[in-house]
């Protein structure tokens, strides 16, 4: 039997069939792209936000305003403070809550020892600040650690 040059053979309905699933497959593959152009970056950045861990709530430990003479050229002055240490965690703010008598006493002895005008600048308070940190963090005893107190923050501050 010949064939015809005219009559349809059965490579034709393959051959459709699989341009047809070419352009879904590439049809797909662009979808996709286009998709990952536009939401790859928001995805990407919200995911790295969820991942990152919340930030811990600073902890707090406030000792009560006290008044403390102070070295003055030929009149008293006096030392107005109240102040709130951060600390590392519940351990160091149980430590510092027991022992709040010493250390109010080594922060008494400190600051009387200033004389007024060197408690006046911002930079004079923000280095009061730190020798304060720096004083109370000293180990109360030799058993125990120091207090991991990480900053002093000054919420009454009057030299008169």
């Amino acid at each position: 039997m010949a064939t015809s040059p005219n009559a349809p053979t059965a490579a034709a309905p393959r051959s459709s069939k699989l341009l047809i699933g070419l352009l879904i497959g590439v049809s797909l593959l662009a979808a996709g792209a286009v998709a990952y152009v536009l939401l790859g970056p928001k995805a990407a950045a919200h995911q790295a936000e969820a991942a990152k861990p919340a930030p811990e709530k600073p902890i707090f430990v406030a000792l009560e305003p006290f008044t403390v003479n102070v070295q003055g050229e030929g009149r008293a002055k006096f030392l107005h403070v109240g102040m709130a240490l951060k600390v590392r965690g519940e351990p160091s703010k149980a430590q510092i809550t027991e022992f709040m008598p010493e250390l109010r006493s080594r922060a008494l002895m400190l600051l009387s020892n200033r004389t007024a005008d060197s408690l006046v600048s911002p930079d004079d308070k923000a280095k009061l600040a730190e020798e304060i940190r720096t004083e109370l963090n000293r180990p109360l005893n030799a058993d125990l650690p120091e207090q991991g107190i990480t900053s002093v923050a000054f919420n009454t501050f009057v030299v008169q």
